[in-house]
């Protein structure tokens, strides 16, 4: 089954919208990439997407990535460094588990939109919005094989 079937149009919606929602309050930057399978380790496949969508390349080095691979059932969020400098040493970890328990219960995009909403207000405390920003990095899901 192609990665895209997994959502429908309305969770695709409601996934975007939590990003332009957190991204409204903040300077920091937020991407979803989901796809079917991750053979390898999960931070390392994750590490990897963050490079090649650029993300290390915002002016903060804000960047946050929600990191998904369906089949496989692998789950990672990435902060780059200017954001891993400002949250609790176990912000990531702690909220991982909240979407991954929401995950258990089937609703994907629901559990992504929650993480999204916490991930955006830790970026808000740290790197509010400024009047002159500028949205460096596209808010749509991509999707990988």
């Amino acid at each position: 089954m192609g990665v895209h079937k997994y959502f429908t149009e309305q969770d695709k919606l409601q996934i975007t919208n939590a990003i332009r929602v957190a991204e409204t309050n903040t300077s920091g930057e937020i991407r979803v990439h989901v796809e079917n399978c991750c053979s390898g380790d999960v931070l390392d496949r994750a590490a990897y997407l963050f490079e090649k969508l650029e993300m290390h390349k915002t002016e903060l080095r804000n960047g946050v990535l929600f990191y998904l691979a369906v089949q496989d059932r692998k789950f990672a969020i990435l902060g780059d460094a200017g954001i891993n400098q400002k949250v609790p040493a176990d912000f990531w970890e702690s909220t991982k588990n909240v979407v991954i328990t929401k995950m258990k219960e089937g609703v994907y995009a629901e559990a992504l939109a929650d993480g999204i909403v916490r991930a955006g207000e830790q970026l808000k405390a740290h790197f509010p919005y400024q009047k002159d920003d500028v949205n460096e990095l596209s808010d749509e899901i991509s999707f990988g094989k």
